[in-house]
């Protein structure tokens, strides 16, 4: 029996090691199909700046709680 658990997921904020409670999709439309689905992860402190990066690219997607995430299964 074993007593390891799964690892927290952590914010893809560069640097960043704090636990993720966001899920932040993306797609690049110059070489992802429209229906693809990149994800970064992001602590409360870095949502607004990955979304912002994202967003001005034209690249976010959507920006929805991890919980949500893993509960559609995504």
């Amino acid at each position: 029996m074993s007593d390891e658990t799964p690892e927290t997921p952590f914010c893809s904020a560069k640097g960043c090691r704090a636990d993720a409670v966001w899920v932040l999709a993306w797609n690049n439309p110059k070489i992802h199909t429209p229906d693809r689905r990149k994800t970064w992860l992001a602590c409360e402190e870095h949502r607004e700046h990955l979304s912002q990066f994202l967003g001005v690219r034209g690249f976010l997607k959507d920006v929805v709680r991890l919980e949500e995430w893993e509960a559609r299964g995504a």
